[in-house]
């Protein structure tokens, strides 16, 4: 099992950043419901580097997180898709 995870935020002026980082929990469950909590709040905190980085959500324009979740229980999630420019 990979416990690797990736992140990279796109933000509304162009800029990006990506982050890696080991896999948060082992239990399925828990991770949705920190999903839950982070749309709620609508911002995303890390500790990177040692530092806090906050990310609001205002400031984003889209997030890709990988490797993809075989499933986000309580949201539709349309799998197979593929970025078109």
């Amino acid at each position: 099992m990979n416990d690797q995870r990736g992140i990279t935020i796109c933000f509304n002026d162009g800029s990006k950043v990506s982050m890696d980082f080991p896999k948060q929990s082992a239990n399925e469950h828990i991770a949705a419901l920190k999903l839950d909590d982070v749309l709620k709040k609508r911002y995303m905190l890390f500790e990177a580097d040692s530092t806090l980085l906050m990310v609001p959500f205002e400031n984003v324009k889209y997030v890709q997180v990988y490797p993809a979740p075989a499933d986000i229980p309580g949201h539709t999630y349309i799998k197979g898709a593929s970025i078109k420019d």
